[in-house]
């Protein structure tokens, strides 16, 4: 045993999962100390590598305690490999150490993971607000256990060079924490403190420097009805004092977002309890180191302290601190008390934190395109040295009645944390660049993994890819996942429809590369995206029922489609059914005008001389009705260009049920009609009997394809048709006028509306799972995010007994595309099936 003794044995293992900017190092070397047991340990491309020599026991205790690495860290597991290979380093005489990163990992592979942008610890915070400590008021503590990784990296390992803290030398006090193995801070490659680490300053937005403590100026501002563009983690925030609505107001205006929601940031749970309901588990996704924003239900019968927050909304999103700024500026508006207990306590001050960006634009990450989009919409500018390299916009989610999320967007917290694939063949799965959609883009990277398996890293959410910076935004993330992760895709995928820049980007660069383009079509992605996250249950390899429910996606047809009944099997997908088509009178500008969708709905119905009435304050329905008509009467085959636009979508039968109603007639931003008609229909819904409206009429049983068939014979889809309700709901819009109509009552029947909705479609797609013997299903898109019609759809298929997957840890809208089209390129890639049903 090259002259060792014995009882000696030495152990080299390679550590994989969530070990790099963690303090896995350290932490590792104290234990080892601790045993007596000699070595090494550095971080690698590979995870972290370890070499141990002692006694056999002490090793076997070494290695057995690797399980227990304190959070965020996370050892998933570890592979032994050569010990006495050639150019390992030896272990030092008598001790346990921290090497440096080698440097011949360049061009391979990386397979270390970085880590996600945490809030600060409480340990820090005790520091933080502690007159004694050397880090008091300091607004950048943090230490290996908290604060930001993904934001602060431009590559791996995650050593402090790679950083944006390189520029940083260490003090003497710093570098004597870092070399001490009783430190907390012991080998911290984000170490700083008030001497030696970034600096914050504040700006008026003329370009003047405000002299004095940049956090009680940044105070006062507020707290005079001012603006402050704030630089945090990821990117900016636009900040103001959420209790002054004026300032709200001026908010709103300057960043043309009259009617979206805003997101306000309160100092603790305790501080919102009398506006909004909190239950168990939204506390504790609220109180989470990854601090998302928390749709929460705001109290009924109550005035919110600033209305102008989330106008005509039942729900308000909300988040707690998760920088030492955004304390500070909480302890400096309650009059800096002494010590950390008052962080605990409630506290008045609610502050607006909506994303820094100008109108379209990508979130602004550098003081430049800070001085020029956003300096023109704020007061002052709270701006501080450390390089942001990531961009990594706040996440929000809302909670389900189980304790899971119902994820809007995925970012800061979450991305760019991987899931991975259990390996299905021996040999090494394809690496996919999937580029996802318009709407709420993100990008998704597969790779191979050493273990043999998939990683897969899907990306902060980038935005709406209908404008040039947002474009150049994702493109660039586009290059540089790939180049981050040191591989070349071998095929990349994208959504169904030609004309989406994301799908134009994926054909240039996959003609260019030589590379196969799978584009996937838009809902059965979604559906795909839902069964990757399932990857480890071997029902997610089997035939699934999905239920796909959206605003818009092109489908096979070339048609709009948006409310489809699908059989999906890895790669391959089956239309069965969808909803009755609506007309689309003008198009996309449909979607944004619900009054539109209310006349082609009477029209529809055969209601056309309902529409002068209705819609007496429209200047254009009559000539819509006219045009409709004409449409109607001189209509081709839906195949033909020149056809009336007609859509299945769910997403545009709840705007055309807002348009009827009178909830809204334009619309402010992307779902602005379904969330209000959701919050009226909300409100009610805990009143209601059972409903009483019309049941959904599908085509017969009879006419579905037989069982013994499978799905990829063509056959005509069942069509479930909306009509009946929708008289119904007609019939409940008139019986009184428009502008007399009480909130309750149209509260009431659109609440009627969401759960008859509910039902029938459990019972559509309860009919098809019976009918291709099938027990899982599938529910995703963005209509999934409207609480009332989820939560009961799901019940229903419950309450038949079926399994009920939906998405649990990305987007249920767009966000979650890229993911879909990824896992459905793997599968075409790799295993080809022979469709069963």
């Amino acid at each position: 045993m090259d002259g060792l003794d014995r009882r000696t044995v030495r152990r080299r293992l390679i550590l994989r999962g969530q070990v790099q900017g963690v303090g896995c190092r350290p932490w590792v070397c104290q234990q080892a100390r601790a045993l007596g047991v000699r070595g090494w340990v550095r971080n690698t491309a590979e995870g972290v590598e370890l070499l141990a020599e002692g006694s056999e026991a002490d090793v076997a205790r070494l290695v057995d305690c690797l399980p227990q690495l304190p959070p965020p860290g996370r050892v998933d597991e570890w592979l032994d490999v050569d010990a006495f290979a050639p150019g390992v380093p030896p272990a030092p005489e008598g001790e346990f150490a921290i090497l440096t990163s080698p440097s011949s990992h360049a061009s391979a592979p990386v397979h270390a993971l970085l880590g996600a942008d945490l809030a600060v610890c409480d340990t820090c915070l005790a520091e933080l607000f502690d007159p004694t400590n050397r880090r008091w008021r300091h607004p950048f503590v943090h230490c290996p256990q908290c604060g930001p990784r993904y934001a602060v990296t431009r590559r791996l390992p995650f050593d402090r060079a790679n950083t944006s803290l390189a520029n940083f030398p260490l003090c003497p006090a710093c570098d004597a924490e870092v070399h001490d193995p009783r430190d907390r801070r012991f080998h911290d490659q984000t170490q700083a403190c008030p001497d030696c680490g970034p600096r914050l300053s504040l700006f008026r937005s003329n370009g003047e420097a405000v002299p004095g403590d940049a956090i009680a100026q940044t105070w006062d501002v507020l707290a005079g009805g001012g603006i402050v563009a704030l630089q945090g983690v990821g990117g900016f925030h636009l900040c103001c004092d959420a209790r002054q609505p004026e300032a709200v107001a001026r908010l709103r205006q300057l960043k043309r977002r009259p009617t979206k929601p805003l997101a306000v940031m309160a100092a603790n749970v305790a501080s919102v309890q009398d506006w909004v309901q909190v239950s168990p588990d939204e506390a504790c996704w609220l109180t989470s180191p990854e601090r998302p924003i928390v749709l929460l239900n705001q109290r009924p019968h109550l005035t919110a302290p600033c209305p102008g927050l989330a106008p005509h909304l039942h729900t308000l999103g909300v988040m707690l601190p998760y920088t030492p700024v955004h304390h500070l500026l909480f302890h400096e508006a309650a009059g800096r008390p002494t010590g950390p207990d008052w962080l605990h306590a409630a506290q008045p001050t609610w502050l607006v934190m909506t994303s820094g960006n100008a109108p379209g634009e990508p979130l602004v990450i550098d003081h430049d395109h800070a001085w020029r989009e956003l300096a023109p919409m704020a007061d002052a500018l709270l701006l501080h040295n450390r390089a942001i390299t990531a961009r990594n916009d706040d996440s929000v989610l809302r909670v389900r009645p189980d304790g899971s999320a119902c994820w809007l967007r995925r970012g800061r917290g979450y991305a760019p944390l991987p899931l991975q694939w259990p390996s299905q063949q021996d040999a090494p799965p394809p690496t996919v660049l999937a580029l996802g959609g318009e709407l709420k883009a993100t990008l998704c990277l597969s790779t191979p993994h050493a273990s043999g398996d998939t990683q897969v890293f899907v990306s902060p959410h980038v935005g709406n890819l209908d404008n040039a910076g947002t474009r150049l935004a994702f493109e660039a993330l586009a290059c540089q996942w790939p180049a981050w992760r040191q591989v070349h895709p071998s095929a990349l995928a994208c959504d169904l429809h030609p004309d989406f820049y994301s799908s134009r980007l994926a054909a240039e660069w996959a003609a260019q590369a030589d590379l196969p383009l799978i584009p996937v079509q838009h809902h059965h992605a979604h559906i795909a995206a839902v069964l990757a996250e399932h990857a480890h249950d071997p029902a997610s390899l089997q035939p699934v029922i999905g239920l796909a429910l959206d605003g818009h996606g092109l489908g096979a047809d070339g048609q709009a489609w948006g409310g489809e009944l699908l059989w999906v099997h890895r790669d391959q997908c089956q239309r069965l059914g969808h909803l009755h088509p609506l007309p689309l009178p003008g198009g996309e500008r449909a979607a944004r005008e619900p009054w539109r969708l209310g006349v082609a709905l009477l029209h529809t119905l055969g209601r056309g001389d309902e529409i002068a009435a209705r819609f007496a304050d429209q200047p254009g329905a009559g000539l819509l009705r006219t045009w409709l008509t004409q449409a109607h009467a001189g209509d081709t085959p839906s195949s033909s260009p020149t056809a009336l636009p007609r859509s299945t979508s769910l997403g545009r039968l709840f705007d055309a049920a807002s348009g009827v109603l009178r909830v809204l007639d334009r619309s402010g931003h992307e779902g602005d009609a379904a969330m209000r008609l959701e919050s009226l229909a909300a409100r009610a819904a805990q009143r209601l009997p059972l409903p009483t409206a019309p049941t959904f009429s599908p085509v017969p049983l009879s006419e579905w394809p037989s069982s013994a068939s499978t799905p990829s014979v063509p056959c005509p889809p069942s069509v479930l048709d909306w009509r009946p309700l929708m008289h119904w709901l007609c019939d409940r819009a008139n019986a009184s006028p428009a502008s007399t109509n009480p909130a309750a009552q149209v509260g009431r029947t659109a609440a009627i509306f969401h759960l008859t909705l509910a039902r029938d479609l459990a019972a559509w797609t309860i009919e098809a799972c019976q009918h291709h013997n099938i027990a899982t299903v599938v529910l995703n898109g963005g209509c999934l995010a409207n609480r009332l019609l989820d939560d009961a759809l799901t019940q229903h298929l419950q309450d038949a007994g079926l399994r009920v997957w939906r998405a649990k840890h990305y987007p249920c809208g767009d966000g979650g595309l890229s993911l879909g089209q990824a896992w459905v390129a793997h599968h075409r890639l790799t295993v080809p099936v022979t469709p069963t049903a």
